[in-house]
């Protein structure tokens, strides 16, 4: 008697797993998670095992590991221990990146409701631009990830500093914007984002596109790691930025 196998598209795949086909694709390129078989038409095919794979993936991105290191743990899972010491390693480092990160963001919290200054190193503390390394691949390109970070790591301290501080004060802007009554149409929010634009582009060394902007601008919703950034300049302030940037983009770009 014959044996189904049971399979499934990438589309199937990626809906049930809450994710995107471009990420599967993505993650297929780089041998992290190849298909079971390509049929003749060039579609991408899953077996059950990929899909225990593909779990283990996305519960060790949940833990903020990265695909270089995600790729060492799956290749040694066959000792079970090894695996688990080095799970246990990564959550350490994980756990300490993150106490700073939340002392870094009371910090924040702390000044702006008191009105004192704030200065670089409570924003970016615990926070590592490397980190982000696979979502801008995966979002913008490797191209892009490779420009910016080419050009932030040949930038002087004073000038990184000169570059986070610009980011900290157009924040700022937009709270107080926010919390003064403009609108994200305004004239005077959108010179706000104008800056934020012309930041940007220095960050990414060339000219956001409409969609890339936008798309910007939902990250800074949907991901707690940046939204706090804006919320700390009052609870909305994030989505609020969104909406002003989407408007200069829908009139400017």
């Amino acid at each position: 008697m014959s044996t189904v196998t049971e399979e499934w598209s990438i589309q199937h795949l990626a809906k049930a797993a809450g994710t995107t086909s471009r990420t599967l694709r993505h993650y297929g390129q780089i041998g992290l998670l190849p298909p079971s078989r390509v049929g003749t038409n060039g579609y991408r095919y899953y077996d059950r095992h990929s899909l225990v794979r593909l779990q283990r993936i996305l519960l060790l991105r949940e833990l903020g590991l990265g695909l270089p290191v995600i790729a060492e743990v799956l290749a040694g899972q066959q000792d079970s221990a090894a695996a688990l010491r080095t799970h246990l390693e990564l959550l350490q480092q994980e756990q300490d990146r993150i106490r700073r990160q939340i002392e870094s963001v009371s910090t924040m919290l702390h000044k702006t409701e008191s009105g004192e200054q704030l200065v670089v190193q409570d924003v970016f503390d615990g926070f590592d631009h490397t980190k982000y390394r696979d979502e801008v691949i995966e979002r913008w390109g490797k191209e892009a990830y490779e420009d910016s970070d080419r050009w932030w790591r040949s930038t002087s301290e004073k000038d990184k500093k000169a570059f986070a501080q610009t980011h900290i004060d157009i924040a700022a802007d937009y709270g107080r914007a926010r919390a003064a009554g403009a609108l994200p149409d305004s004239d005077e929010v959108q010179a706000i984002v104008q800056r934020h634009y012309d930041w940007v582009g220095v960050g990414w060394q060339k000219r956001p596109a409409k969609e890339a902007f936008v798309g910007l601008g939902e990250m800074y919703v949907t991901d707690s790691r940046f939204a706090a950034n804006y919320d700390a300049h009052g609870p909305g302030t994030a989505e609020f930025v969104r909406e002003a940037m989407t408007i200069y983009a829908e009139r400017r770009l």
